[in-house]
């Protein structure tokens, strides 16, 4: 249960994780000076021709008004672009040309402009249900990081390239890994994250936009197959330990094979070993040992040579 309430969580803090908005107006402040320093001097202007009577009243509001209006349509034209920026320009509905960055001049009601950001974007691949290749379900999300390398192209050739790039990174992930097993999926990340670039890049290079990387980040997989994974998991690794410890007992069989045949062919080495034994023995009340001044071999011949044993 804590881990579903986990996974929820995640999933709404990346939901919340939006780019910011196309175009922010750096040129309001510009505008705003460039029409008011104006419209201050003729207000002053007419204002004294009114009150000296050179210009009736009504007709120094009604110059003022018109003034500022048409000194407000040529003002509007003003903007500025950021140094990430570039400006479409359309007359007339054809293209004319890319400006930008710095202040640029629009005709108003002429021309049209759409500023486009060519900084690194990145948006979120959300949860996609994906059936694998071997028939395993899994859920699927990543981030997608890419750039305008063509302001023309990705505002004349597509109609919204922000969505356009979503909804095709999402079919394209859905395509490669349905295409691959489980066990690739889980093992060739790499490998999936650039054949799904290569799918996009492929595509959206006529809309003038070039893919930087695209990054798996979650694989949900269903709980009884976790179940299932971890036991084959647990199963290898006591496998793993059983024939490490098979491979260790006959390692130290063939050692023992080999210092026993040594201490055969010298009895010296034998009796060398024995002592060692009895020293590790240590001095403990518990411990009882019985020596015999020669071996067990030599009493057998010493019996043998007084006929008691035969």
């Amino acid at each position: 249960m804590e881990t579903q309430v986990e996974t929820v969580r995640d999933a709404r803090r990346r939901s919340i994780v939006k780019p910011s908005s196309d175009h922010v107006s750096l040129g309001l402040g510009l505008r705003a000076v460039v029409f008011l320093l104006p419209m201050l001097a003729l207000a002053f202007i007419l204002y004294t021709m009114a009150t000296r009577a050179t210009l009736k009243t009504p007709t120094a509001i009604g110059t003022g008004v018109a003034a500022a209006i048409v000194w407000g349509v040529l003002c509007h034209g003003i903007r500025v672009a950021a140094q990430w920026e570039r400006g479409v320009i359309l007359r007339l509905g054809k293209f004319k040309t890319v400006r930008g960055p710095g202040l640029m001049y629009v005709i108003p009601v002429i021309e049209y402009v759409r500023f486009i950001d060519l900084r690194t974007l990145v948006f979120n691949i959300p949860h996609q249900k994906v059936i694998t290749r071997d028939n395993v379900p899994a859920q699927i999300d990543g981030a997608l990081f890419f750039m305008v390398v063509d302001p023309e192209k990705a505002v004349t050739r597509i109609q919204d390239f922000h969505f356009a790039m979503s909804q095709y990174s999402q079919a394209a992930m859905r395509d490669v890994v349905g295409g691959m097993t489980l066990d690739e999926v889980l093992s060739e990340r790499e490998k999936i994250q650039n054949k799904i670039g290569e799918h996009v890049e492929e595509r959206i290079r006529d809309w003038g936009l070039h893919i930087d990387s695209i990054r798996l980040q979650d694989i949900e997989l269903p709980e009884d197959l976790k179940r299932v994974m971890s036991r084959q998991a647990s199963a290898e690794r006591e496998k793993r330990a059983t024939i490490t410890k098979a491979e260790g007992d006959k390692l130290a069989a063939d050692n023992l094979s080999q210092a026993a045949g040594i201490m055969a062919k010298n009895p010296m080495a034998m009796q060398l070993r024995t002592l060692q034994t009895i020293d590790s023995l240590g001095a403990s009340p518990s411990n009882t040992v019985v020596l015999f001044p020669i071996e067990l071999t030599q009493i057998g011949k010493l019996a043998e040579s007084v006929g008691l044993h035969k």
